[in-house]
């Protein structure tokens, strides 16, 4: 399906990958995690969702990719098709905070999860495979296990597992959270290679002012629990970024702009709290 929409005016528009409207979520413990929560993601976007720690951000990822469900809104994705059981098909990738692998497979057979479980036999996922390794800088480490590998090398793996089915969305749940400041660096540029390169739509968590000010094309603030947006933030920083970006004043000026929208929303009180 295309990517625009023509209104009866004639006028044409793009229209969103996902859009999220008026999403709420009640846990069973009665704890309200998110509240009234409305973002469009348009196609070729970077958007960061940024926050205070349980404002509800990795809730609102779960619930775009599937993996939760709202507890009252909608998760709508206007270019997808419906499969046969009334279910978009929505071509996401998801990758956790945590690399998860399987200890027992090797780094190809880490990445070959997705695929074999769509059902495409080995023989012929090797050569997409092979690729999207290569993409991450591992096609020499196929046969490794994750005990053979740092830290950001796993991480590789989960990014390239996530890419392997091609998808439209990549959603990234604080992904170099817990990496040491130089792989995390080499990652965040590792990544928006890859947004580039793929003509990829990215969601990507995160705590970090000046991990979302360097990402992003967009950043988009959630307020303390409950979470909802707080502020949208549209970034005008040039592009390609590269490593000498973040010794610029414009660099800073950018971080100094999303430090006060954060400060905003920790202290922002909701109406629906």
């Amino acid at each position: 399906m295309s990517d625009t929409e023509t209104r009866p005016s004639g006028e044409t528009r793009r229209r969103p990958i996902v859009a999220v409207r008026d999403v709420s979520k009640r846990f069973s413990n009665g704890t309200l995690a998110l509240s009234r929560m409305t973002l469009d993601v348009m196609p070729g976007e970077f958007i960061s969702l940024l926050g205070p720690s349980g404002c509800g951000k990795s809730t609102a990822l779960r619930i775009i990719a599937g993996l939760g469900d709202a507890s009252s809104g909608a998760i709508d994705y206007p270019g997808s098709r419906v499969d046969v059981r009334g279910k978009p098909e929505a071509e996401i990738g998801f990758v956790f905070q945590e690399p998860t692998l399987m200890p027992w497979q090797t780094v190809f057979g880490n990445v070959y999860l997705p695929l074999r479980l769509k059902r495409i036999g080995k023989s012929e996922a090797r050569e997409r495979i092979m690729h999207v390794l290569e993409t991450v800088g591992l096609e020499d480490f196929a046969r490794a296990y994750p005990r053979e590998l740092s830290g950001g090398m796993k991480m590789r793996v989960s990014i390239a597992r996530a890419l392997v089915t091609r998808p439209k969305l990549l959603l990234m749940d604080e992904p170099f959270g817990a990496l040491d400041e130089i792989t995390r660096q080499k990652l965040n540029d590792d990544v928006l290679r890859l947004w580039h390169k793929q003509d990829l739509t990215v969601v990507f968590v995160t705590h970090s002012v000046y991990e979302a000010a360097y990402l992003s094309s967009r950043i988009v603030v959630m307020g303390a629990r409950p979470g909802r947006v707080v502020s949208d933030l549209p970034l005008d920083a040039p592009w390609p970024r590269e490593e000498s970006f973040r010794t610029t004043d414009a660099y800073a000026a950018l971080c100094r702009r999303v430090s006060d929208a954060l400060q905003l929303a920790i202290h922002a009180r909701s109406a629906a709290a």
